[in-house]
Parts: structure tokens; sequence; C-alpha cells
């Protein structure tokens, strides 16, 4: 933001008002009108800066660069415009900013704003051609067409870069999430599996509601894949006891949540996802652990996490009982819309349950 304004009034100040001082360049001062213009432009600019500190404070920062690109453009093609319509003198408006801006927006690795950028500054240059009919206008087309050029190659490179750097992230936090899913299977041999499962019926349920990006369903996988990582700090005779568990044993379960949630607050990607790890035993009638959150209090990849986990804990042999079958199962989480489940979610269920019996064979198929 900062790196814009100073160039914008520099350059400003440097071509309007000391060029003119100098005597071989007398002719290029502009008149009265331009002047006022100018002042207009310059106003509704500064006036920005209060904007972006807001955004900035209220963290969200992603806006401040489409407002300043945005109002930039827009101020600039209507002087522009006003001034040069029906003028004599020939087009010499632009700003080094405008550069400054082509150069510098493959650094944001957002495609969205390289286009606005140069596509914006490129059609800002033939809507005041078409309308001042100068043909000194072709040149700041094409020399924003090279930059342009210039500036997508780099973005692709930087795109690449990036890439490459997160998918060995992301292989590297998979492998480490998957060697903590085997330590806590070697502590409760009758959930092989359980965790690998629940992600995956979670990934294809969340995938249903179009609610999550697609740009946070990897981190939310890895997050479902750890749901449980708080089990690891339950003594091993109450996850593996056969008979039902009294009131304090129970109370310990109840804390695993908490203590996995703890376990990977610093854990970046998966953090994001925290809740999926903290609210999973949570109930949509409030009736749940660890906080009692009901409806919407909840987070929806907590909501979407319990029902994938409620399923696959029905479907698979536990200490205290045998596997219940698949059709069981299903009712069972028919039965718990508004009560157990988010209502809406468990619609989404019935579409993607025919998924789940394919992600289910093919797991014990491989395994």
């Amino acid at each position: 933001m900062w790196l814009f304004y100073i160039v914008f009034f520099l350059y400003e100040i440097v071509y309007y008002n000391l060029f003119p001082l100098v005597p071989w360049l007398a002719d290029t001062e502009p008149d009265a009108v331009w002047y006022i213009l100018s002042f207009i432009k310059h106003f509704i600019i500064t006036c920005l800066i209060p904007v972006t500190i807001y955004f900035f404070k209220k963290g969200n920062p992603e806006k401040v660069k489409y407002i300043i690109v945005i109002t930039f453009l827009v101020t600039n093609l209507v002087t522009d415009i006003y001034y040069y319509f029906g003028s004599t003198d020939s087009y010499t408006s632009g700003n080094l900013v405008e550069i400054v801006l082509i150069l510098f927006s493959p650094i944001f690795i957002n495609k969205r704003f390289f286009h606005l950028v140069t596509w914006g500054l490129i059609l800002k240059y033939i809507l005041v051609g078409l309308f001042i009919q100068d043909p000194v206008i072709l040149f700041p087309v094409i020399l924003n067409i090279v930059l342009a050029i210039l500036a997508y190659i780099l973005l692709q490179r930087i795109l690449i870069y990036v890439k490459a750097l997160k998918n060995s992230y992301d292989e590297q936090l998979e492998g480490i999430v998957k060697g903590v899913i085997a330590t806590l299977e070697l502590k409760d041999p009758y959930t092989r599996g359980h965790s690998e499962r629940v992600a995956e019926y979670a990934m294809s349920l969340a995938k249903a509601t179009g609610k999550v990006k697609e740009s946070e369903l990897n981190h939310f996988y890895y997050a479902c894949l750890l749901h449980d990582i708080g089990k690891v700090n339950i003594p091993d005779t109450i996850l593996t006891k056969s008979g039902k568990l009294v009131d304090e044993e129970y109370e310990i379960v109840k804390m695993h949540p908490v203590v996995g949630a703890k376990a990977i607050e610093d854990v970046e990607g998966i953090a994001d996802n925290i809740a999926v790890v903290y609210h999973h035993h949570e109930r949509w009638d409030g009736k749940g652990y660890p906080d009692g959150l009901a409806g919407e209090e909840i987070p929806l990849v907590a909501r979407i996490t319990a029902i994938a986990d409620a399923f696959d804990a029905m479907t698979s042999t536990r200490s205290y009982r045998p596997a219940l079958p698949f059709e069981e199962a299903y009712k069972r989480i028919i039965d718990g819309s508004g009560s157990q489940f988010d209502p809406a979610l468990v619609e989404t269920f019935k579409q993607v349950y025919p998924d789940w019996m394919t992600i289910s064979k093919h797991y014990y198929k491989d395994h």
C-alpha cells in the first residue's frame, strides 16, 4: 500500500510541479482545469488511507489492494476523458505507479489480482483512446501489454515454485500425521483404519455440501485424520475396556478433544481446522461435549466430521461390541437428524451414502 502512495504522489509532484519549472519544459505546465481534476483525484485516493487501515485492523487486508487499484483506475479514466475529450492537447497523462503495479502484481501470487491490474490498465487506455481519438494512446497500450507479458511469465514461475513447496510440505505433513495415527492405533488396535476412513467419509460429505473451499480440503483432511489424537492421553485400560465405562472413566474420555486440540494448535495448516478435533463430539441439540454447543454454533467442519466419525464407529468392531451392519448405521444417522446431527447435513449424507459404501469396500479390499 505504502509503495503505491509513495510512487503515485512522488511522480505527480515531480512531473506536474517540478518539470514545469525547468525552462525548456515550461510548455508542459497543465492548465487550471487539470489542476482541479488532479486535486479531486488526489483527494479521493488519499481518502482511501483510513479505509485501508480499517481493513488491516479488521484482519482483512486482502481487500485493500483491490480497493486501491479499482479506485485508481476509475478516477484516472474519468479525469482523463473529462479533460482530453474535445481538447486539442496531446495526451500526456499516466503515472509511473502503473508500471509499478504491473511489475509488482506477481508478488501477490494471485491471478485474479494480476488480471485486474493488467487488463484494467489496458482497458482504461483503450476507453480513453476511443473517446479522445489520439494515436498517442497506442504507446501506453503496447507498453502495458509488453509489461503484462513479462509479469505473467514471472507470475507463472512463482506459482510453480509455490506449488512445489506446498506439495512438498503437504507430503511431509501427511507422513507425520499418519505416523501419529499409527502410534494411536498401537494403543487401541480396534481403531485401526478408523481415522483414515473418517477422513475419507468427511471429505466426501464436505465436497457434497459445496461449503468448504477447494483450497481448504487438504488441511481439512489432515485434521480429520487427527480428530482422535487426544486419545493418546487416555490410559490403555480405558481404551480397550470391554465393559461399560464408569462415570470417572467417561469423564477422562470426554477430555480427548481438548487434549487433541491443544496438541495441534501450533501446527500450520491443521490449526486452521482445529474445530474438527475440538468439536467433533458436539451434538446438534447441545448435549455433546466438550462445550455443549448447539445447532450452528458448532463449526461446519466439526458437524461434518461428527457424522463421519459416528458412522465409522458404528460400522467398526470395538472392544465392547461387534460392528453394526451398514444399513443399521445408516438408519441411526437418519434417526439422529435434528438431535445428534445437523439435519441439512443428514440430507446430504443420504446423497453420498453410496460413495461411503464404495470408500469402505476399497479400504477393506486394500487392507
